[in-house]
């Protein structure tokens, strides 16, 4: 047993050990033993996690204020958390990444699946992004941050401490550059196209390494094509699609700074007198396109999560349906429709029914030509449904 005389928290005797020692990476707090020892660990804590027969399941991190009040660190209990055991983890991710991509602008890890709970690491060339969104990453943040420096060569760090996980998890928010300094936007190459990355003051991390091979995917359709692209962020879809040999290209957000960025790419490209943006309320533009008669060769939709949690799910897939019925009447006869989601609480068979009711309440009929998913900087735990939340169907409208 490790030395280190870590805390022990306890299963409840009618909790399922079997799914745990099976690689189940998460304990809620209805499954522990909370007794007055257990409820006084301090957040972001190392303790080792027993079954109800004291026998030892592996370290986890503990947070008696989340309802994730254990997330598995490693099964070896005689581990030692530290710089060493991280810099190991995120060097064996970066050697998976190393092989997937020519250029260093991915993310480097994907929280559960690489091994480090709750945590989320974008590069963007010599620049990362850190998302610790769970206690035990926010208390070994600086050795997490020599870590990744020692791993990977990265010589600026940024902290960004913003988002509902941490919310949940009773953490403070802010964005603070840990390491070096950021002299404003960083080019993005990908697919071709290049992003505009703000990483102090962009969404998440500053851009959406996710989609990369759908917006690929899209971009094979839209040779010669006029392309719409709904929620489009900084461009994600239109960029691509431009870099594909798109003939014009409509980028249609809410954010003005988020259009910006994107004209500002689709400049870098030298493609700016291709690529228009309209700002507004995605559903209202949507509605006012389709009064106006407006007409398009691809239109793909990529929105925020409407169901983010499953209280969530009937709301979100209802304006999913509502999504797909505004959209499918501005696609021409025989072009394409994309609809993405990236809500886990919605699985891909609700999320396609969804949008096939939606096409069709709209008087359209489609064949499903594709069906893509988060790329594979984005490893799934085979364990945890919640990190294959990233789904994108393509449909052809037909006559």
């Amino acid at each position: 047993m490790n030395d280190t005389r870590y805390s022990v928290i306890r299963l409840k005797p009618k909790t399922n050990a079997r799914a745990i020692r099976h690689g189940a990476p998460w304990v809620y707090d209805n499954e522990l033993v909370t007794d007055r020892r257990t409820k006084a660990i301090a957040p972001g804590s190392v303790a080792v996690l027993e079954d109800a027969d004291r026998q030892p399941l592996g370290l986890v991190g503990v947070n008696p204020k989340s309802r994730i009040m254990a997330r598995m660190l490693d099964r070896d209990v005689d581990a030692v958390i530290g710089q060493d055991w991280l810099r190991e983890k995120i060097a064996a991710a970066l050697t998976h990444r190393d092989r997937l991509f020519p250029d260093p602008f991915y993310r480097l890890i994907h929280a559960e699946a690489d091994g480090l709970p709750g945590v989320i690491i974008d590069r963007f060339g010599d620049t990362a992004v850190i998302q610790p969104n769970a206690a035990w990453a926010d208390v070994l943040l600086g050795e997490m941050v020599d870590a990744l420096v020692a791993a990977s060569g990265v010589t600026t760090v940024i902290k960004n401490a913003s988002g509902r996980a941490r919310a949940l998890e009773g953490l403070d928010e802010g964005v603070e550059i840990l390491r070096g300094q950021v002299e404003g936007l960083i080019p993005v190459p990908m697919n071709g196209a290049v992003y505009m990355a703000d990483l102090l003051g962009g969404q998440k991390t500053g851009l959406f390494y996710d989609q990369r091979p759908n917006h690929a995917f899209g971009a094979t359709l839209a040779k010669g094509a006029r392309v719409l692209d709904v929620f489009s962020h900084v461009g994600g879809f239109s960029l691509a699609a431009l870099s594909g040999g798109a003939e014009r290209a409509l980028a249609v957000d809410g954010s003005a700074p988020a259009l910006a960025l994107a004209a500002q790419g689709a400049e870098a490209m030298g493609v700016g007198e291709r690529f228009e943006t309209r700002q507004g309320d995605a559903f209202d533009v949507l509605a006012a396109m389709g009064e106006e008669g407006a007409t398009f060769d691809v239109v793909i939709c990529d929105p925020p999560a409407f169901a983010p949690n499953k209280g969530a799910l009937e709301a979100g897939l209802r304006a999913y349906e509502r999504v797909a019925k505004l959209a499918a009447p501005l696609v021409a006869e025989g072009g394409y429709l994309g609809l993405c989601s990236c809500s886990h609480a919605a699985d891909l068979d609700k999320f396609r029914r969804a949008s096939t009711r939606g096409i069709g309440r709209a008087g359209r009929a489609s064949h499903l030509i594709h069906t893509g998913f988060a790329g594979p900087d984005h490893p799934q735990h085979p364990a945890l449904a919640e990190s294959g939340y990233l789904k994108a169907l393509f449909y052809r409208l037909i006559p």
